[in-house]
């Protein structure tokens, strides 16, 4: 495979594309779901766990040079002068046509996304509608914990067992169930809360979780991932803190905390003049939850560690009503046509 992986990285390297067209057909051909790249990360699943780790690495770094080599076509194409008096549109206005970008949302996603695939995390996705097992019973959850209750989560007509993701971390569970480790995934997705919709809360919203399973996996590992990813998001002055917490599937558990960034930790209205503002959960995966998966608990360890996507979104672009998000005003959307 590492030969493949070499040849493509040199055809990638030389591609050309005349317009737009040819550009999307490279896409397609490389990064499509029948695509060169994707057949081999299918390939990649099925290897031993020391392929994994000797490819996962460079698997990543061929795909993401593609993504940029064909957006780079396609930046290229679009701006270049069109020559060809057959190909202009007489009919069409005067007026320039306004273009469209990404939701912040989006953008955030995908840079969060983009910093765990360089440390070898992959993309795991499930459902949004999901039963009481992978949402709760196989995280560890007790009967009587009160996000079974109804104020807290959106259950389904067709039966108490049914109900709306509350967190990705059912994906986790999915996973697990039919994986054996390592596992070393991210789960991006949108979730549901009964929760009275304010500037500070909303009914719906969007979560990454890891997920990282393995011979050996410690807390040290936890909070290098932690700090890689905090310095990468917010910047190389980032600083961290780890307050201990409680979490049903994690022992032990904590919350993180990263230095202010808009006051570099100083102390503001922001962040309360403390310096400090929390921005995930995270901990040791407990040994109920993999053993409720099929996992050695004695054999294996893991961690996990869980984001609001519009937490992180309000911090890099201090935005405070949460609602923003959501309501679809052209004059809050407009505001993003410059970032990636």
């Amino acid at each position: 495979m590492i030969d493949q992986i070499n040849a493509l990285t040199a055809e990638i390297n030389s591609l050309t594309a005349s317009d737009a067209q040819t550009a999307e057909a490279l896409r397609i051909k490389y990064l499509g779901k029948k695509g060169v790249i994707t057949a081999l990360f299918n390939e990649f699943k099925e290897l031993d766990s020391d392929s994994k780790r000797t490819l996962g690495k460079p698997l990543n770094e061929l795909k993401n040079l593609a993504a940029e080599k064909i957006a780079e076509l396609k930046d290229a194409a679009a701006q270049a002068p069109d020559t060809e008096v057959a190909a202009l549109d007489l009919s069409r206005t005067a007026a320039p046509m306004p273009l469209g970008t990404r939701h912040p949302i989006s953008i955030v996603r995908n840079e969060i996304t983009a910093i765990f695939s360089r440390l070898g995390f992959t993309i795991a996705e499930g459902p949004e509608i999901e039963d009481d097992w992978h949402v709760f019973s196989s995280l560890n959850f007790a009967e009587d914990h009160p996000a079974r209750d109804m104020q807290d989560t959106f259950f389904i007509s067709r039966g108490p067992d049914v109900l709306l993701r509350t967190h990705t971390s059912s994906v986790q569970t999915r996973v697990m169930e039919h994986t054996q480790p390592p596992i070393r995934i991210i789960c991006p997705g949108r979730v549901y809360r009964n929760e009275a919709i304010s500037a500070r809360a909303h009914c719906f919203f969007h979560q990454v979780e890891a997920l990282y399973v393995d011979t050996d996996v410690s807390f040290a590992d936890l909070r290098q991932t932690l700090m890689y990813f905090a310095t990468e998001m917010f910047g190389p002055d980032t600083r961290i803190r780890l307050r201990p917490s409680y979490f049903p599937f994690t022992e032990p558990s904590a919350e993180m905390d990263i230095s202010c960034n808009l006051c570099g930790g100083k102390g503001c209205s922001f962040c309360k003049h403390t310096g400090w503002v929390e921005i995930l959960g995270c901990g040791m995966v407990d040994p109920n939850v993999l053993e409720a998966c099929g996992i050695d608990s004695h054999k294996y360890s893991g961690f996990a560690l869980g984001m609001g996507v519009e937490r992180i979104t309000n911090l890099k672009y201090q935005v405070k009503d949460l609602r923003m998000f959501s309501e679809n005003d052209k004059r809050f959307l407009e505001e993003f046509t410059s970032a990636r």
